[in-house]
């Protein structure tokens, strides 16, 4: 029985129900997430406009977000480590919560900056504890669940894409629309808190100081760092599927603007329907398995799509990347959280920071190609990566502190 379980039943509480609670409130917060998130991106346009700016500086702008998510990334990993995920998610949904409806309010390019910044940091903060606590609820089930959360993030975008359209539709303003799902996102974390896991207790480690010796300064071990890389690599394909492939199938397929859209819908269905089947496959394959054929199945897609002079073979194509991609990024970060149960926190920040700036870099990186090569012939730098990611998940098969049951079946 888990510590968790043991607390749980002390409390009066049966251990299942416990868990079930825990992990109905983790999909609840990768829904707040992946809602709050869109609802920014669907008012995009409107806050731009607001704002009086270019497309040129906005996109200078958005580095600021994605700078605040990495740093929030790497303060809160550790802070979760020490205080607990159950303490630190619904701040972190808090935080997000409330910095969401400052761009709404934003009327020049230092505020919308300011805005910009505040928000990325909110969003990393969430990111990486939620994806702490869903550590820790995989954990305890002893099966793989970590699919499931992000494939919840995914349908909380769609729904915010639903959202927003509507408001917009009804002439909202940018601050009324994200002023109340801040709203939202404040009741949604002081909500979903009371069902968030204990944090496991664990005896604590004898100190060196005791000895007169200085405490050794705790790294962050190699096989983290390569998890990292991969992450950075398997996310940089996603980056480069929401901005470039409704561009592919404009631009080089000369497809109507209507069709060229349908590529990245092509993309995030199928990554979302993916996710919801990758815990399975996982689970009777192993995780390996999973990055393995994933990434090459990715690569096989993106391949067909990017040489396909036909447009519903270019769309296919856009499906089986996404499909392929789907439970690849899931079963990095849930490696770098049972690696070390102790600092599951802080080697999730580690992958999800740099998985960040993969998806930052990915878009920014095919720009500078297009130069110098046919767009399609520049997506054979995503190709290389799933490629590389396939022929190296055999690092997932090198057990953690923590097993899973799915971990027996990776021997692919």
């Amino acid at each position: 029985m888990t510590t968790s379980m043991r607390s749980a039943a002390r409390a009066g509480t049966p251990p299942a129900a416990r868990l079930r609670a825990g992990r109905a409130a983790t999909f609840a917060y990768f829904a707040l997430n992946g809602f709050l998130m869109g609802m920014w991106i669907v008012h995009i346009p409107s806050v731009e406009h607001r704002a009086g700016i270019s497309h040129a500086v906005l996109g200078w702008l958005l580095l600021l977000l994605g700078a605040g998510a990495f740093v929030g990334m790497q303060i809160v990993g550790p802070l979760t480590d020490r205080f607990g995920a159950r303490t630190v998610v619904p701040l972190s949904a808090a935080l997000c919560s409330v910095t969401l409806f400052l761009p709404g309010l934003a009327t020049h390019a230092w505020s919308l900056g300011s805005a910009l910044l505040l928000l990325g940091f909110g969003n990393g903060c969430l990111d990486v504890s939620m994806n702490a606590h869903a550590v820790q609820v995989e954990r305890d089930y002893r099966r793989p669940v970590m699919s499931a959360f992000h494939a919840t993030f995914s349908l909380g975008g769609v729904l915010a894409s639903l959202v927003g359209a509507r408001t917009l539709a009804w002439g909202w303003h940018p601050a009324a629309s994200l002023g109340a799902v801040a709203l939202l996102g404040l009741a949604v974390a002081a909500l979903a808190a009371p069902a968030l896991l204990p944090t496991a207790d664990s005896p604590a480690p004898a100190s060196p100081a005791a000895d007169g010796a200085a405490p050794a300064r705790r790294t962050t071990p190699r096989r983290i760092w390569l998890l990292a890389v991969l992450a950075l690599m398997i996310m940089l394909c996603e980056g480069v599927a929401n901005d470039w492939s409704a561009l592919h199938l404009r631009t080089v397929l000369d497809a109507p603007a209507a069709t060229a859209a349908l590529a990245y819908g092509a993309f995030a269905t199928a990554m979302t329907v993916g996710r919801l089947l990758a815990d399975r496959a996982a689970r009777r394959l192993g995780p390996a398995a999973v990055l393995r054929y994933g990434a090459a199945t990715a690569a096989a897609g993106l391949t067909a799509a990017a040489l396909s002079p036909w447009i519903p073979l270019a769309l296919a194509g856009w499906a089986v990347f996404g499909a392929g991609l789907s439970g690849c990024v899931p079963q990095l970060f849930s490696a770098a959280g049972h690696a070390d149960p102790d600092n599951a926190g802080t080697n999730v920040s580690r992958v999800a920071g740099l998985g960040y700036l993969g998806m930052l870099a990915g878009p920014a990186a095919i720009g500078p190609l297009t130069r110098f090569a046919p767009l399609n012939l520049t997506l054979l730098l995503p190709v290389a990566c799933c490629l590389v990611a396939a022929a190296t998940a055999g690092i997932l098969r090198t057990r953690p502190t923590t097993t899973l049951p799915g971990d027996a079946g990776a021997t692919a």
